[in-house]
């Protein structure tokens, strides 16, 4: 059957080959007939005769050299169609030239120039014009035969246009444009009409939708949510046109559409930072990350980069992301200015001997264990790194003189509920106290959850629909804050830049999304239906996990900033000897490996820490009865 197709498709090339060397020679008699009197083709040798001939062999070479015939006709685009008259021109340039040369030699011309130029014009006119036809014959009498699905794109520019000729071209697909959507109300492109964004449930309806297209470069976050909301209502299908920079040799194809991601539904509008002061701090200055092979470490990594620092010193005890973000550096970014430590920020000789050498003027600390239930089960750990880690970073920045230290931290410090949360709010004591009598200024950035982060519910979202599901959620009240994580860093960058020393910030998260809710629409996205393909499964709350978070504790307030997005928490601050002699007994507590007494000494520090679902509750309830006898490690 293969061979079958194969053949008659070479034999529909010679036939086109032929059918465009029979429209040249119509074309050269035409023109004689039109403009030579008396023309005669009664004889092999008069002049009209070898005329015709050698056309017919100079357009006979040209379309065998361009493979003109070889094109597929009911895929004819702009392109075809300028390749198509390129080659005819090419091949009556050099008919003109051989034309001029034989008046030189034998004063005068093998054929009429006005012929040239009529069987020119004519020739290029019936080969495209017959490509044309055929494609139109094509798509109104055979191609709409087939069982297509209904398509509308959002949008009605150059990039909506070139997206409905590329659904057009790959028949495969079975796709019929009928609707675009934009500005242009009651206008039509390509003929076809366009409608205002408010009526795209009724032609969804109407038309029984099955994809939209998003076909334009910037689509406001609130006009994406209306689009995104009514397709999967009605279970439309929703792609989008990916950046004009990564289409291969400038030309969109079907297969770059891509899908909708969930993180594109919880986007927000785009910040505006303060890009000149961002850029007075990080220029010609040496930076250091830690964690920085983390999701929010790397993306500092990266946004650090367009304000040309003098040079990065990256740090993190992850080997093979440290090696990935090596390569993504230089090979992607361009960027060499920088030195790799895979190294661990508790091993205090390490870390001096980092400063020491390199001098930072910025640190910006996001090295943390952050995973609450892995960390309520590892206390002594999260102490470790979380405080002590924390700690050693922030001493060093003090003793090196470093000009700002800005740490990432979290809104499970507010109000506290597990370890995590608790060692992070310590570790914002520790630093903030530093500030009293210090050349640095120790600055705190605190927000939620960031989407796709190395923990975060999405990845795991993804695989868990990849294998089939159940897809798990604690609880079906939970409720999380949400931010992408460029957004979160440009923030951390603007608030670093501003900070003054003793600051918490505080972000905007926006509203609060509700877990279960979050997980219906990637079901959706990914053109399931729940409880059919995929199921949700309940599991309960983990140890040391809350319904909702909270960006501020009850006692705290806030002051606004010259950034919208960024408000500045009024909390409670320590006295650095009362809290550095705390921070000696917790260390204390350490060598002993009772897990017990390290989260009691930890809720001495932070007394708004009341766990919940964890088995440390008995120190909230002043039970100390099951506490002494047993060591965990």
């Amino acid at each position: 059957m293969l061979g079958f197709y194969l053949k008659l498709r070479q034999n529909l090339r010679w036939v086109v080959l032929i059918f465009d060397i029979s429209a040249s020679a119509s074309a050269t008699i035409f023109a004689f007939l039109l403009l030579v009197p008396g023309s005669t083709f009664n004889g092999i040798y008069t002049t009209e005769v070898k005329s015709v001939l050698l056309i017919i062999g100079v357009r006979l070479i040209f379309f065998l050299f361009g493979k003109t015939y070889a094109g597929i006709i009911r895929y004819t685009s702009t392109k075809d169609a300028f390749r198509l008259k390129s080659n005819v021109l090419f091949a009556t340039g050099f008919l003109l030239i051989f034309n001029v040369l034989h008046r030189i030699l034998f004063d005068v011309p093998f054929l009429p120039y006005s012929v040239l130029l009529i069987e020119f014009l004519t020739t290029s006119f019936i080969i495209v014009s017959s490509r044309l036809v055929m494609k139109i014959f094509y798509y109104e009498f055979i191609g709409s035969k087939k069982d297509r699905t209904n398509v509308v794109i959002f949008g009605d520019d150059q990039f909506a246009m070139m997206t409905q000729q590329v659904i057009e071209k790959d028949l495969n697909q079975n796709l019929n444009v009928v609707a675009f959507f934009g500005r242009r109300n009651g206008n039509k492109l390509d003929n076809i009409p366009i409608y205002k964004l408010d009526r795209l449930e009724k032609i969804i309806k109407k038309y029984d939708v099955g994809q939209l297209i998003i076909a334009r470069a910037n689509i406001n976050n609130t006009v994406k949510a209306e689009i995104f909301d009514t397709c999967l209502n009605h279970n439309v299908k929703v792609l989008r046109v990916p950046d004009p920079s990564t289409w291969i040799n400038g030309e969109l194809s079907f297969r770059q559409l891509r899908k909708i991601q969930i993180e594109e539904l919880l986007e927000r509008d785009e910040i505006q930072l303060d890009e000149q002061m961002i850029k007075q701090q990080v220029t010609n200055n040496i930076i250091m990350v830690t964690g920085a092979a983390g999701s929010i470490g790397s993306e500092i990594v990266r946004q650090l980069t367009k304000y040309h620092p003098a040079q990065l010193i990256l740090v993190d005890q992850a080997e093979s992301p440290m090696y990935d973000l090596e390569l993504e550096l230089i090979e992607k970014m361009k960027f060499f200015d920088f030195k790799i430590f895979v190294a661990d920020i508790t091993n205090k000789e390490q870390m001096h001997k980092i400063f020491d050498l390199f001098r930072p003027s910025i640190v910006y600390h996001s090295a943390a264990y952050k995973h609450v239930p892995m960390m309520e089960n590892n206390p002594e750990e999260a102490v470790r790194n979380n405080i002590f880690g924390t700690k050693i970073i922030a001493d060093l920045s003090n003793l090196f003189e470093v000009n700002k230290f800005v740490m990432v931290s979290t809104d499970k410090a507010v109000n506290p509920t597990n370890i995590m949360g608790a060692t992070k709010r310590v570790a914002e004591i520790y630093i903030q106290s530093l500030n009293t009598n210090s050349k640095t200024s120790f600055i705190t950035t605190r927000f939620g959850n960031v989407l796709g982060s190395n923990g975060s519910v999405i990845p795991r979202f993804k695989q868990q629909i990849e294998e089939g599901g159940p897809i798990t959620i604690t609880h079906p009240e939970i409720t999380r804050y949400f931010m992408t994580i460029p957004e979160a860093c440009q923030l951390v960058l603007e608030a670093g830049a501003m900070g003054k020393g003793k600051e918490i910030f505080l972000f905007d998260m926006g509203n609060p999304v509700k877990i279960v809710d979050l997980a219906k629409k990637m079901i959706k996205l990914s053109g399931l239906t729940l409880g059919k393909d995929i199921e949700l499964k309940f599991t309960g709350l983990r140890p040391g996990e809350k319904l909702y978070e909270e960006l501020l504790a009850v006692q705290e307030n806030t002051l606004p900033t010259h950034q919208s997005k960024i408000l500045i928490a009024r909390v409670r601050e320590y006295n650095f000897a009362d809290i550095s002699l705390m921070l000696n007994e917790l260390s204390a507590t350490l060598k002993t490996h009772n897990y017990f007494e390290i989260v009691r000494k930890l809720k001495n520090i932070v007394p708004e820490f009341i766990s919940k679902n964890s088995k440390y509750e008995v120190l909230d309830l002043g039970s100390s009865k099951k506490l002494t006898p047993k060591v965990f490690k």
